[in-house]
């Protein structure tokens, strides 16, 4: 027997867009069911282990109201909970880790937190219900509309059908729109089909996606030594050199994404601008009162720890394994060559005092709970954001394509890592973006939405949509339109497609905080 559960509104993967769109449908009065395949709700601020990729900008302005609170609540949480110095204390722009890719960096334990602290009122009144780990199995269809979503509980406690008016996929890969026969996309489209200068030559590949990577955290004790085991694949990804790579995965030979060109990166900082370990370091420890953190701890989402050997995306369930595990393999095989083979300025090998700090991330292997995922199936929309649209060489103008039908705004280079093709890296300018809602609708289903990186958009603009406010921005415009159409019994697309729908609508996102059109500022 299944047991049935009903809301609203039913959102598949409580990712990034996931949680900005409970919020955004519960804040509007609508109950809420909310799926989530691991222990955290979160998405790459979490259970992937990203701290937030950010524009220029974001102290002032470019992101949701809803998105300053969750970033004004990381500073609150260390503020209230932490023994700060009184410098850092003071600071109304504390970056607790002091990582120089971005300007919060963060445990994403925190940020599952504070998430939690936002949903709480609407998970206490009972207006939002969150599964966790809970993976979405089936869907049901009639015509042009999803009836039902089937996920399979943890521990094999049994399935559970849930019936919603409007569905939304949060999940991380697109994992509904197959199930629920929704067109979609994947991997690398062509010139012929978009026009996209940056697009491929020759056909379109389904399969040419971008790498996803396994983070993991770590700290640095001199003196002490935690090497872990020598991972199983470690002789293969220790001599593993791509063609395109000018050296060894496992060295510290990296390249300027924009460029091309070759760069010698360090492990922590001298003079170089390229020290690794402050990159994305999520804990610096003089920012605490001494003996709060034993060491600086740092996130590891680098280029030697990409994987870009094969997709996760539309193979089989056994080659989908076998990819997942290979790339923990890389991660761990990082892990171990720094720890033992590294070269280092002194002119020794290794450095054994780096610790896998597995409390961070709350795994058991030290590795995140789910890999960072840069590209996901895209809807085939009635509107496709192309490069034209917003890349700076394409415009030829200051600003990128205005949308009468705008939800939100976004900002970052159009930046795609090496892929499942064995292509190298596309990092190129990219002018302030505007959401359109046409994005955001299936050419054909009625009362599905893409709430994540699942939106219309191509392999090449995907590189400045997957960002985490631009994320955030579209799960909560998706909650919220869903939240709209119910409230006026119509549909999205009537939404998008009648100027007085659309008008109201976005009156009703402006008064939720939502930015709909960038100052005049400067391409990035």
């Amino acid at each position: 027997m299944i047991e049935e559960m009903h809301a609203d509104l039913v959102i598949a993967g409580g990712g990034t867009g996931g949680c900005a769109a409970a919020l955004a449908a519960a804040r509007l009065g609508k109950t809420v069911i909310m799926t989530e395949e691991t222990d955290w709700i979160g998405g790459q601020l979490t259970s992937q282990a990203v701290p937030p990729d950010e524009h220029p900008w974001i102290e002032r302005f470019g992101c949701t109201r809803s998105y300053r609170r969750f970033r004004d609540g990381v500073r609150s949480y260390y503020r209230t909970h932490f023994p700060l110095t009184a410098e850092a204390r003071a600071n109304p722009l504390l970056n607790p880790g002091n990582g120089w890719v971005s300007r919060l960096c963060h445990e994403p334990r925190t940020a599952h937190a504070v998430l939690l602290q936002m949903l709480a009122p609407f998970v206490h009144s009972g207006r939002l219900r969150i599964l966790s780990r809970c993976k979405v199995e089936k869907a049901l269809t009639a015509g042009d509309e999803v009836v039902s979503i089937t996920v399979r509980m943890p521990d094999g406690a049994g399935r559970l059908e849930l019936v919603a008016p409007y569905y939304l996929d949060a999940t991380e890969c697109g994992d509904v729109l197959p199930l629920a026969g929704v067109e979609y996309v994947t991997g690398a489209e062509s010139q012929r089909q978009t026009g996209e200068p940056h697009a491929l030559e020759g056909d379109p590949q389904p399969m040419d996606m971008q790498a996803f990577t396994y983070c993991f955290a770590m700290d640095y004790l001199e003196g002490e030594d935690h090497t872990i085991g020598k991972p199983e694949q470690y002789n293969f990804w220790r001599g593993y050199k791509a063609d395109f790579w000018p050296d060894r995965l496992l060295s510290w030979t990296g390249v300027r994404p924009a460029t091309l060109e070759p760069v010698e990166y360090e492990l922590f900082p001298r003079k170089s601008w390229a020290a690794l370990f402050t990159y994305r370091r999520i804990a610096d420890r003089n920012q605490f009162v001494p003996g709060t953190y034993p060491g600086d701890i740092t996130l590891v989402n680098w280029q030697q720890n990409d994987y870009w050997l094969g997709p996760i995306i539309d193979v089989s369930e056994e080659e989908k394994k076998r990819h997942l595990e290979n790339a923990k393999q890389l991660s761990l095989s990082l892990l171990y060559w720094m720890q033992t083979e590294a070269p280092r300025p002194d002119g020794k090998q290794g450095y054994p005092g780096l610790r896998l700090r597995k409390d961070v991330v709350g795994t058991a292997d030290g590795l995140a709970m789910f890999p960072y995922i840069r590209e996901s199936r895209r809807i085939r929309a009635e509107f496709t954001v192309l490069e034209q649209h917003l890349g700076t060489e394409c415009r030829g103008t200051k600003e990128a394509e205005r949308f009468i039908d705008s939800v939100g705004i976004g900002c970052y280079r159009i930046d795609l890592h090496p892929s499942t093709g064995l292509r190298h890296y596309i990092d190129i300018s990219s002018l302030p973006f505007q959401i359109p809602l046409g994005s955001l609708i299936p050419i054909r289903v009625n009362n599905l939405l893409p709430a994540c990186k699942n939106l219309g958009v191509t392999h090449i603009t995907n590189g400045c949509f997957r960002l985490h406010p631009v994320e955030w921005n579209i799960g909560e415009a998706a909650g919220s339109l869903a939240a709209f159409c119910l409230e006026r019994g119509v549909r999205p697309r009537e939404v998008r497609n009648r100027q007085g729908l659309l008008e109201e609508f976005q009156r009703l996102l402006v008064r939720e905080g939502f930015e709909l059109a960038w100052p005049e500022i400067r391409p990035v």
